[in-house]
């Protein structure tokens, strides 16, 4: 059994879809809130999280010390990816179509995946992790 737990990164589109208690997805937020899995943030995500979500014991903000600008379709998006990259995060979630372009990166390598993707990967082994 792996004890690391996972960290990730959520684009606010994510973290949106995920905390309504009648959310398909509200037990990736409930493994958040558990400590099974470790949000990674940074002072730009919080400022977009803010309204959405108060700062939790499993919440880890993340310095970022470089700007790597690997998307430049919407340089906004950008502050995700940073902070996967200096969370060492396992994942970013994001089901925004800018996203697409890390999967053609070959360095610094960011774990892409969709919600779907993400659920079908994690949901029934993440106490393995």
């Amino acid at each position: 059994m792996n004890t690391t737990v996972l960290r990730i990164v959520l684009d606010t589109n994510i973290l949106i879809a995920i905390i309504g208690r009648k959310s398909p997805f509200r037990w990736i937020f409930d493994q958040i809130i558990a400590g099974e899995l470790i949000l990674c943030v940074s002072n730009e995500i919080l400022l977009e999280y803010q309204e959405i979500l108060a700062i939790h014991p499993f919440v880890v903000k993340t310095e970022i010390f470089y700007q790597f600008h690997l998307i430049s379709e919407d340089d906004d998006d950008n502050k995700f990816v940073d902070c996967a990259i200096a969370a060492n995060a396992v994942c970013l979630v994001s089901n925004d179509k800018h996203f697409k372009v890390l999967k053609t990166i070959k360095f610094p390598k960011v774990n892409l995946l969709t919600l779907p993707e993400f659920v079908q990967e994690f949901k029934d082994g993440l106490t393995d992790y």
